[in-house]
């Protein structure tokens, strides 16, 4: 990684007159005069003209027009975010807003929208940094300039690609400061917007905003279930990947299933949608295992919880429950099985009309009884229902909602999510779970060690549902038989 140049980025707010500043331990100490007027000229043209709209511009369009509607008169500014420092000079892979993307389809950092309220709705204006400027050396100087990260749109391209009229976003804060009338922001991705706005706005009147963005994005349109499907698609090829390469996995560690995995995110989307969960022997008992640094080992269970974010930020979420030498164990697959019963009763509770407990309830009812079945706890199935009982080996809730996030709409309204009602177009996932702890001297000792969860990804239909998932495998006979397939 070249260190030349400081690649810092001069303050916002003084781009133009303040010199780019040199890194403090740089090879060069400045740039001469001679060196500056040279490198402000000899380049071509390379405006992109003639560029379509995205695919998803009318939808944006569309939910930007709900959420005019929604606030009449007042200002509305969505911030995009900036990158974050991961260590000294270094930054994190860039992730917009969910807010930001899902109304514009954008997704470069600093960026943010305003809808300026008007006498029929609103005006939007998408705020961007520009090209990188030729005339004071920030293309080829500052660590974010051109020659360093690659080239930006500038405006012009931006208004095509989008539909909404761009403009410098380094002029948004003083015009922001001199802003009259009602303003809500979405918190927590611009600390220099929300400075400009800071009494102007109110912790109460700022959430509504939130809650309802997030509520919007409850039920998806077509656009948003084919990226899903997209996602979901892809996810499936990087389980293949993974079972094709469990024996590299057995010599190495869980890293390389994650990495294979991850490989396959990378060619086909965007990135992951969440931290790659690559759970094998005991780990699989931790429902958050990232750490990813285990042995892998021919008896036991790889629980791979995984998925690809397509490059319009949609995420699947889908776990498999795998025997890392091909075949279960009898107990194994007594386990499994007991879960897969319980997602098919989840599964099937799922449709339009039902609230969306139903499905946990289905899912947990089943897990309850094979627990009294195994005579792992006293029944009956009812009383340790109401008690909560199961809950030692079940642990969480059976399953959420998917879309931009992996725990997508998350601050909607309790009664417009946990406590709503089912509606065709919304996706969630199906995930129940059985999970014996190593240390856990409740059961006998074979069971311990041993963790199940089979996940998919489910949209409600007019008439029940889909499972965008179905096409990996999931009862133990066709895991078995489709895991032999891929190892050939």
């Amino acid at each position: 990684m070249s260190d030349e140049l400081n690649p810092a980025v001069p303050d916002e707010a003084t781009e133009a007159e303040e010199p780019i500043k040199q890194r403090k331990n740089g090879l060069y100490p400045g740039v001469s005069d001679e060196l500056a007027e040279n490198m402000r000229s000899g380049w071509a043209d390379t405006e992109l003209r003639d560029l379509a709209p995205i695919p998803q511009a009318a939808d944006t369009a569309r939910r930007r027009a709900a959420l005019s509607a929604r606030f009449p008169g007042e200002r509305l500014v969505i911030p995009a975010g900036h990158l974050k420092t991961r260590s000294n000079d270094t930054e994190y892979a860039f992730r917009a807003a969910t807010e930001y993307a899902y109304l514009t389809g954008n997704q470069t950092e600093d960026g943010v929208l305003v809808l300026e309220p008007t006498a029929d709705g609103h005006r939007a204006t998408l705020y961007l940094l520009p090209r990188s400027d030729r005339d004071n050396g920030e293309f080829w100087l500052s660590g974010q300039g051109e020659l360093w990260v690659g080239r930006r749109h500038s405006l012009a391209e931006s208004e095509a690609l989008y539909g909404i009229p761009a403009a410098d976003v380094r002029e948004l804060a003083d015009a922001l400061r001199e802003a009259t009338g009602p303003v809500r922001v979405v918190r927590g991705h611009d600390a220099a917007i929300e400075a400009a706005l800071t009494d102007k706005v109110t912790a109460e009147r700022d959430e509504e905003l939130r809650v309802f963005l997030s509520e919007a994005r409850l039920v998806k349109d077509e656009f948003e279930i084919g990226e899903l499907q997209k996602a979901v698609d892809s996810t499936a090829r990087g389980f293949e990947d993974v079972v094709k390469v469990l024996d590299k996995a057995e010599a190495t560690s869980e890293r390389y299933i994650e990495g294979t995995f991850f490989l396959r995110a990378r060619m086909e989307g965007n990135d992951i949608g969440y931290g790659s969960i690559c759970a094998s022997g005991a780990h699989a008992c931790t429902l958050h295992w990232v750490r990813n640094d285990g042995p892998v080992r021919s008896g036991d269970l790889l629980l791979l919880d995984a998925g690809v974010e397509t490059h319009t930020l949609y995420t699947a979420d889908i776990t498999r429950t795998l025997p890392v030498d091909g075949t279960y164990t009898g107990l194994q697959r007594k386990i499994y099985d007991a879960v897969y019963e319980a997602q098919e009763a989840g599964i099937a509770a799922v449709r339009p009309g039902a609230k969306f407990r139903d499905f946990h309830d289905a899912s947990q009812r089943v897990l309850t009884e094979k627990l009294v079945e195994w005579g792992l706890v006293e029944g009956p199935v009812e009383r340790v229902l109401e008690l909560g009982l199961q809950r030692r080996w079940t642990l969480h809730g059976t399953g959420h909602m998917l879309g931009m996030d992996v725990h997508d709409c998350a601050v909607a309204r309790t009664e417009a999510y946990v406590d709503g009602t089912l509606e065709p177009g919304m996706v969630l996932t199906v995930e129940p779970g059985l999970y014996f702890q190593a240390d856990d001297l409740t059961v006998p000792e074979e069971y311990r060690g041993i963790g199940v969860r089979i996940e998919d990804d489910i949209l409600v239909t007019a008439d029940g549902n889909r499972n965008l998932s179905a096409g990996l495998p999931r009862r133990s006979a066709d895991v078995e038989a489709w895991m032999a397939s891929l190892k050939g």
